[in-house]
């Protein structure tokens, strides 16, 4: 069981494969903050968020979850307004 709380169907091809990466990290902490980034916006998101998503998510799990929890500076190459969003969304719950 994934988490999820969303549907892939009537997904395209590339927000079906970035969901599925969202909530498949590596570290539970991280499925359950991009993955539920994921489920609330992926059907939404335009190409250019979908292509910061992307890039995004090849940052080793240590390294993002450091900068979301504000441990770590985020690599300004990683910067992005998409970045800013999951971080303002609350996305790192230090009590779950």
């Amino acid at each position: 069981m994934t988490g999820s709380t969303r549907s892939s169907d009537g997904l395209d091809d590339r927000r079906k494969r970035l969901l599925f990466r969202c909530w498949h990290r590596g570290t539970r902490e991280m499925d359950l903050i991009l993955g539920r980034f994921a489920d609330a916006e992926i059907a939404t998101l335009g190409d250019d968020e979908l292509a910061q998503l992307e890039h995004l998510i090849e940052l080793p799990d240590p390294d993002l979850y450091a900068a979301l929890t504000g441990d770590k500076r985020l690599p300004p190459e990683y910067a992005s307004t998409l970045f800013d969003r999951i971080k303002a969304r609350g996305a790192v719950d230090h009590d779950a």
